[in-house]
């Protein structure tokens, strides 16, 4: 709104201006009338992303510190314009975006409403394993880590039968997404410590090697 309002003020004050040196705004109103047709086609784009710079700041789909998901680029928003936006990136990287992308094409808003985020964390474990054994520890990571919400709590689902491993899944709840990565990087450690202490095996991928005597 605030950004709304200097361009308000701008607009009010040209007009005053105007009106004080004896020009009538009116007849400007005609030139510039008369402008737009010829230069219209040429700011397309620019048009496009003033519309959508207003709707943005009406809209508010993305607000000034929301962690955003556009066109595979991941990072902060630092500042809504009236032409574009700017993003800055988890390697510290500005990225200026025009409006209109944010209008035309999918974004995903992380922080949009609710900060808590949920952290899936896939894992393989062995035919061999004690399964019960296996769950337990995957339920320990979740309880000693203070960085994963106890409301909601943890979940460990069974995904599927893999090719030579139990494919199972712990599923976390963060409360702030700011260090999404870091965390997802502590748990994996933590589950790699955690497994090695319980003695439970990670297998590798296993392939079936048939060795046939050349033919005559």
């Amino acid at each position: 709104m605030l950004r709304l309002s200097h361009y308000f003020i701008i607009a009010i004050g040209a007009i005053v201006a105007f009106q004080s040196v004896g020009i009538d705004p009116s007849g400007l109103a005609v030139i510039f009338g008369l402008l737009s047709v010829g230069i219209g086609f040429g700011l397309q784009n620019v048009t496009s992303n003033f519309i959508a710079g207003f709707i943005l700041l009406f809209e508010r789909p993305i607000s000034i510190g929301d962690r955003v998901t556009i066109g595979g680029t991941v990072g902060d928003v630092q500042a809504i314009n009236m032409r574009s936006t700017t993003i800055r990136t988890l390697n510290n990287i500005s990225i200026i975006v025009p409006n209109s992308e944010f209008v035309s094409s999918r974004v995903v808003n992380w922080s949009h409403g609710d900060p808590t985020v949920r952290l899936d964390l896939p894992v393989g474990v062995s035919y061999d394993s004690d399964f019960d054994v296996v769950v337990r520890a995957l339920r320990e990571v979740a309880d000693e880590n203070n960085n994963i919400l106890k409301e909601p709590p943890a979940e460990v689902f069974f995904a599927n039968f893999g090719d030579s491993s139990w494919n199972l899944e712990l599923r976390v709840w963060l409360s702030d997404l700011t260090h999404y990565y870091q965390i997802q990087s502590e748990i994996n450690s933590v589950i790699v410590h955690k497994f090695r202490k319980y003695r439970i095996e990670m297998p590798y991928p296993q392939r079936d090697l048939h060795v046939r005597e050349p033919l005559p």
